[in-house]
């Protein structure tokens, strides 16, 4: 996935000095790429000391989703208290620090923009590197921080409100896309169905709770893509099956709140089911193709428990599945560890580092041997 970026600044124009002394060198991590304000102190040996996160959830609930406006405010007011608090955690001062990594890709640009203004402000007056990290690779990165060992090479799942992509990654920041969704993300199709049944937002959590107490073989519901070659996701198809079970097809007007509590439950296991077959479909077929056998997932869907309980199906089956813990999964700026790569490589960025709201990736043709 990554590529050498240009504006990256030779190791010798820092003059920082090389591992001494009786700890680990320490990075400071900065995370703002959409509705969550991220820092974390993670040492060379990739031990988190301190790993805040500021919520804000509650700002975008009233609006069904993510309103990038007020997300870049909320950041702009959070990012100096929760940097304060991830330093004071970690008992580390600045000029403990001997880097500092921001995200600057992919999410919304005006949340990215606060994180990386701040990111470059500290290292600047400190004169310390500045590394720029990739959401993306950052959510699988967790992955090796859990297991405390090397996972890569790997197929790796990132699967989020954002995101439903596949990867085969040769190393931690060598990645290239086997495949993607062409319209909606696993977890956009969450939060669209929680709309429709009136559970509210985020629709991750929410439809999980309701399906909890669902029968998933009530309705049987799309799956695109399920038996054919191609590593690519559609979840759209699906949200809109759900509308048409609830309101008609043509959709009619109806009070979500008038729906039989066990009916939406119902609707949620169903739908859930059918998001969790697709993802696990699609992990098989991209490790037949790519002859691995380490699986990495990442991203807030990976939090989802039937979809866990079905990795866990697959590493009875011999796969080496790795899935990071909960507070791993959703965006938080520990992962952002995987800077750690690019110091030991010495690849920086210079102070005209910017942000790029998208990810833009072709995937190879793959077909299971």
């Amino acid at each position: 996935m990554s590529e050498p970026m240009p504006d990256e600044v030779p190791q010798t124009s820092f003059g920082f000095s090389s591992r001494a002394g009786t700890r680990p060198r320490r990075l400071l991590c900065v995370e703002s790429s959409c509705d969550e304000t991220a820092a974390a102190i993670v040492d060379e040996d990739l031990r988190v000391l301190s790993s805040v996160v500021a919520s804000q959830t509650a700002l975008h609930a009233r609006f069904g989703g993510v309103v990038p406006e007020v997300a870049s405010r909320a950041h702009v007011e959070r990012i100096l208290p929760v940097l304060d608090e991830a330093l004071r955690e970690a008992e580390t001062r600045l000029e403990d620090l001997c880097a500092i990594s921001v995200v600057t890709n992919p999410g919304l640009v005006g949340s990215l923009l606060v994180g990386l203004t701040a990111a470059k402000t500290l290292a600047m007056i400190l004169q310390i590197p500045l590394i720029a990290v990739n959401h993306i690779e950052a959510h699988l990165y967790a992955c090796r921080l859990h297991a405390r060992r090397d996972v890569f090479p790997a197929v790796g799942l990132v699967v989020s409100g954002g995101h439903s992509n596949l990867y085969h990654c040769r190393e931690a920041v060598d990645f290239e896309l086997l495949g993607s969704t062409i319209d909606d993300a696993a977890g956009e199709a969450f939060d669209k169905v929680a709309a429709i049944l009136g559970l509210g937002f985020p629709g991750g959590p929410a439809v999980q709770q309701a399906a909890s107490t669902g029968n998933p073989r009530a309705y049987r519901f799309p799956r695109s893509f399920l038996k054919e070659d191609r590593l690519e996701f559609s979840f759209s198809g699906l949200k809109t099956a759900v509308l048409y079970e609830v309101a008609g097809k043509p959709p009619a007007p109806y009070d979500a709140a008038q729906i039989p509590r066990q009916r939406v439950a119902d609707l949620a296991a169903s739908f859930q089911e059918a998001v969790v077959d697709v993802l696990v479909a699609k992990c098989r077929q991209a490790l037949e193709a790519s002859g691995l056998k380490t699986l990495c997932v990442g991203g807030g869907v990976a939090a989802n428990a039937r979809f866990r309980e079905r990795l866990d199906e697959m590493r009875a089956g011999g796969i080496d599945v790795i899935v990071p813990p909960l507070s791993l999964c959703t965006d938080n700026a520990a992962m952002s560890a995987v800077a750690w790569e690019s110091f030991h490589r010495g690849r920086f960025a210079g102070w005209d580092l910017d942000v790029t709201a998208g990810l833009v990736r072709k995937p190879r043709a793959v077909k299971p041997r």
